[in-house]
C-alpha cells in the first residue's frame, strides 16, 4: 500500500501550494512544522523523536504519563495490581475501539507486549525481556508474568513504543501495510501519509476519550530548515512549530501574535562517535575529541543561555542522574598527546550535519575549529534530516550531533538503549563493554533504592569513562504557536498532548478567550 506516483506528485503540489501560497487550513486543523519526517506507523521499529511523538497521537497506552512528566496515571488499562511476591501484574482493561470501530481487547494488549518483545525487528526487545508471559483469560484482564521483579517496568508500558496496536487487523494486512495505514487507539487516525511532505491526521470517533478532543485533525508538516519554519509561523502559514532555534527566542517573544514555550525537558544532545571506525575505536582518541571541545564556549555561543553544559547521559532533574559525574576539562594539550600515544595523529574524521539546523551547523563549525587545532581534520558532510538518521543506523558516520529525550520515567529505558542494547547497536555508537552491559540488565531488577541508585551512579562513570558519546548540553523544550493556540504543551518526556490543544477562530487569542 505504499504510495503511487500519481499521490507522490499531489503531495508535491498540495506542500507548494500550501506552503508558499498561505493556503487557509480547515478551521480545528492544527498545522505544526517540523524537521523530520515519518519514517513508519510501526511503534517497535522506530527510534526517532518524531515517530515516538505521532506514535502518541494515534496510538494509546495500557499506562500514562502525567503532563508534568513526573506520575503515572491509568490509560487503556483503568486499573492495576500487583502481587505480593512483585512478579504478577493484573490489569484491568477499559472498554475501547480501534479506529476502525472494533473491540480494542486485553488480547490486543498481550499481544502487542509479545510484539515489542519477540519481534525480530523491535529495537526496544531487551527493554521487554523481563516479561515471561502476556496472557488474556478474559476480553477485559490481562496478566503480565515477569522472569523478575522490574522496578521500571510501569514505567515502561507509558511510551508510545509499546502502544496497543490492533492485533485482527495486522494479521489480516500484514505488518508492512499496518506500519503505513494502521488501524490506531488514540486521539487521531491517520488519514494520509505524504512521504516527505507530511503526516494528515483526524479526529478518532472511537477513541475512548473522543468528546475531550477539540481538534478536527492534525498535520505534521516536514520543514527541515529551522528559519523556514519560524517565518511560516510568523506568516500564518503554520499553526506551530517544534526547536525554535535558540538565536531567534528573543525576538520572536516579542511578537504578541505569537507564543514560546520554554517547557522543562529531559533533552541532551550530544557527539556520537561511531566505534567501528578505524582508530575511533580507541578509547584515547575518543577522549582526546573529548577533551579537544570546549563545552562551555559552545554552549554560550549555540545556546544562547537556554542551555547548560552535560556532563552525564542522564539528564539534569531526572532519576539517578549524578550530579558528581566526573567532566573532562578542555584541555587541547593532553587531546594531542594521546593522539600522539595511540598513533591517531592527523586523523580524518567524517562529520555528519543536519543542514539546516541552526544548532547542528554551529556546532559543527565549532567542533571542526577545536578538532583541528589538535591536528583532527574533520569532514563536514551536510545532509537532509530525513537522510541522516538512516545513515547513523547504517554506520555509514564517523562523527555526528544527535540529542535524546526521555520517553518514560525511570532510567533503564535510556541506559539499556545507549549502554547495554545490542539491537539497536547502542544507539548507533557501535560501543560495547560486557560489563556494562552486565550492569544495565542488574540495574532493571534491582529492587532496593539505594542499591540501584549506586548502580546508575557507576554506570554514569562508567560510559564517561569509554567515552560511549560526548556529552555536550541539556537544554528546554522551546517551540512556538499562533496565540489563538490554547494548551499547546510538550511534557517534559517529550510528548505532545494535543487531545488538550485547542485551536480559536482566527484573530482570537489566548488571552481574549
Amino acid at each position: 500500500m505504499k504510495p503511487t506516483a500519481l499521490k507522490l506528485l499531489t503531495a508535491a503540489v498540495l506542500a507548494a501550494s500550501t506552503l508558499a501560497g498561505g493556503m487557509a487550513q480547515a478551521a480545528g486543523v492544527l498545522t505544526i512544522g517540523c524537521r523530520e519526517e515519518s519514517t513508519t506507523f510501526d511503534p517497535i521499529k522506530s527510534a526517532q523523536n518524531r515517530d515516538s511523538w505521532v506514535f502518541a497521537n494515534v496510538y494509546d497506552v495500557l499506562v500514562r504519563v502525567d503532563n508534568s512528566g513526573t506520575k503515572l496515571l491509568p490509560g487503556l488499562a483503568e486499573s492495576w495490581k500487583v502481587s505480593d511476591d512483585g512478579l504478577t501484574y493484573t490489569f484491568k482493561v477499559r472498554e475501547a475501539k480501534f479506529s476502525d470501530g472494533s473491540p480494542l481487547t486485553a488480547s490486543d494488549a498481550a499481544f502487542s507486549l509479545l510484539r515489542i518483545r519477540d519481534n525480530p525487528g523491535s529495537l526496544w526487545s531487551d527493554s521487554y525481556k523481563i516479561i515471561d508471559k502476556a496472557e488474556a483469560p478474559d476480553d477485559r484482564t490481562l496478566v503480565v508474568t515477569l522472569k523478575n521483579k522490574s522496578v521500571p517496568f510501569l514505567a515502561q508500558l507509558a511510551t508510545a513504543n509499546v502502544s496497543i496496536l490492533s492485533k485482527k487487523a495486522m494479521d489480516a494486512i500484514g505488518e508492512e501495510a499496518y506500519a503505513q495505514e494502521p488501524v490506531t487507539s488514540g486521539a487521531f487516525k491517520v488519514k494520509e501519509w505524504l512521504r516527505g511532505d507530511r503526516v494528515i491526521l483526524e479526529k478518532n470517533p472511537y477513541f475512548w476519550e473522543a468528546d475531550k478532543v477539540s481538534l478536527d485533525g492534525v498535520e505534521w508538516i516536514s520543514i527541515p530548515d529551522d528559519n523556514t519554519r519560524m517565518l511560516k509561523v510568523q506568516a500564518g502559514e503554520l499553526d506551530s512549530a517544534i526547536f525554535v532555534p535558540f538565536s531567534r527566542v528573543d525576538a520572536l517573544q516579542k511578537d504578541k501574535s505569537l507564543i514560546i514555550h520554554i517547557d522543562p525537558s529531559t533533552r541532551e544532545d550530544h557527539l556520537l562517535i561511531n566505534h567501528e571506525k578505524g582508530l575511533l575505536g580507541k578509547v584515547e582518541v575518543r577522549e582526546a575529541i573529548d577533551l579537544a571541545i570546549d563545552k562551555k564556549a559552545l554552549v554560550e555561543t549555540v545556546t544562547f543561555g537556554h542551555g547548560e553544559a552535560a556532563y552525564s547521559y542522564i539528564p539534569k532533574g531526572a532519576l539517578y542522574h549524578n550530579a558528581n559525574n566526573p567532566q573532562r576539562p578542555f584541555d587541547p594539550a593532553k587531546a594531542r598527546e594521546l593522539l600522539k600515544k595511540a598513533g591517531a595523529e592527523g586523523l580524518k574524521v567524517n562529520y555528519v550535519v543536519n543542514a539546516g539546523n541552526e544548532a547542528d551547523e554551529q556546532i559543527a563549525v565549532l567542533v571542526q575549529k577545536q578538532l583541528a587545532d589538535v591536528g583532527i581534520t574533520a569532514n563536514l558532510q551536510k545532509v537532509d534530516p530525513t537522510q541522516s538518521w538512516q545513515m547513523l543506523v547504517d554506520g555509514d558516520y564517523d562523527l555526528s550531533v544527535m540529542y535524546w529525550t526521555n520517553d518514560v520515567l525511570d532510567p533503564d529505558q535510556k541506559t539499556t538503549f545507549v549502554l547495554g542494547h545490542d539491537t539497536n547497536q547502542n544507539y548507533m555508537t557501535r560501543y560495547h563493554n560486557d560489563k556494562v552491559k552486565d550492569l544495565v540488565a542488574a540495574a532493571r531488577v534491582e529492587t532496593d533504592p539505594v542499591k540501584r541508585g549506586q548502580m546508575y551512579q557507576d554506570l554514569q562513570k562508567l560510559a564517561k569513562q569509554d567515552v560511549h558519546w560526548i556529552d555536550l548540553y541539556y537544554s528546554p523544550y522551546i517551540n512556538i504557536s499562533r496565540s489563538n493556540i490554547q494548551n499547546f504543551l510538550q511534557n517534559p518526556l517529550g510528548r505532545f498532548t494535543l487531545e488538550e490543544t485547542v485551536k480559536l477562530d482566527a484573530g482570537v487569542t489566548t488571552a481574549q478567550k
